[in-house]
């Protein structure tokens, strides 16, 4: 059995610019935590496969191709393969996301803009 705590892993650079903590890698399917602070936001992307998002705390906006939508925590997103997504926390509260994408993406995501500093 492989058990992690999300508060023990590492951070990880990613190429949002937002903490990123890898939980889980391998080929059949990735999971990602992510921490979106009070006025950070993802860069708009495109991930080469399919990719849920479960918020499990705050809330925040998801783009997902051409809808945009206030999502709360205990909700469950779905953003198919090669659709452009994006999260943005306009709240006063940390947004937390996890990531699944499965399969293991094999090439890096497109992203559609620079990175904010």
């Amino acid at each position: 059995m492989i058990i992690k705590k999300t508060a023990e892993e590492p951070l990880y650079e990613n190429p949002h610019g937002v903490e990123g903590k890898n939980l889980y890698s391998y080929t059949n399917a990735v999971i990602i935590h992510l921490t979106i602070k009070p006025g950070e936001s993802l860069r708009r992307h495109i991930t080469h496969t399919d990719v849920a998002f479960y918020v499990l705390e705050g809330k925040g906006i998801v783009l997902v191709g051409d809808e945009k939508m206030e999502i709360e925590k205990d909700t469950l997103i779905e953003s198919p393969a090669d659709i452009v997504h994006c999260w943005y926390n306009e709240s006063n509260e940390n947004l937390r996301v996890l990531v699944i994408k499965a399969p293991k993406p094999t090439e890096p995501s497109t992203f559609l803009e620079e990175r904010k500093h």
